[in-house]
């Protein structure tokens, strides 16, 4: 038959069934859902109303995510889908949809704030003296930067550093995938970081 948006089909608030006085519409019309999964990046483009045009993503492995707190943005690889309200087989099949929570790779936002802050992420980490040769935090810098970078303050909170150690970070999908083609949203904290860990403890 093919999917339909139509109202025509349902009962009245009486729960009167309405006549049938015209068959269906082309602006009815619905499409399959795009299930969007892990995996090379794969889109297809969609025609729709007006000549417009939808990007149908069928797999993607990254997406750009905001750090709320530090007021940045890093596209970055997305490594799993861990918790989905809606269906427990979503996060089974990996499917991405807006609202999922997903782990994604905290190297690149590490690598930022060691570089800003000149400290240390996931503190329970332990470099190996070659390591701490490479990292951000003892590269030369001028006296000027050294000065600059003295006087910014930042404090990361112990739930979220502690996801910096394993170097995977809890984010959320804000973007609508099979729309869009996109798979962006930003990272967890603060309560809401609290809520949705309790969730993912007790499925598990």
């Amino acid at each position: 038959m093919g999917i339909s948006r139509d109202s025509r089909h349902k009962r009245s608030h009486t729960s009167a069934k309405r006549a049938h006085y015209r068959k269906k519409r082309k602006f009815e019309l619905g499409r399959q859902a795009a299930g969007t999964k892990l995996g090379a990046k794969r889109i297809h483009e969609v025609r729709v109303r007006g000549g417009n045009k939808k990007y149908r993503a069928m797999r993607l492995e990254s997406g750009t995510y905001s750090w709320g707190s530090e007021a940045i943005s890093r596209p970055t690889r997305i490594v799993a889908v861990v918790y989905n309200a809606s269906n427990n087989e979503l996060v089974r099949t990996n499917t991405l949809v807006k609202g999922a929570i997903v782990q994604i790779d905290a190297t690149p936002f590490r690598q930022w704030y060691e570089n800003r802050y000149a400290q240390l992420l996931g503190k329970k980490k332990r470099l190996t003296a070659a390591e701490e040769e490479k990292s951000d935090v003892n590269k030369a810098r001028s006296g000027h930067l050294k000065a600059k970078i003295a006087g910014r303050k930042s404090t990361v909170e112990s739930a979220l550093d502690d996801q910096f150690v394993s170097g995977r970070l809890y984010a959320i999908i804000t973007s609508r995938p099979g729309q869009s083609g996109r798979c962006d949203g930003y990272i967890l904290e603060g309560k809401e970081l609290e809520f949705y860990l309790r969730k993912i403890r007790s499925k598990k």
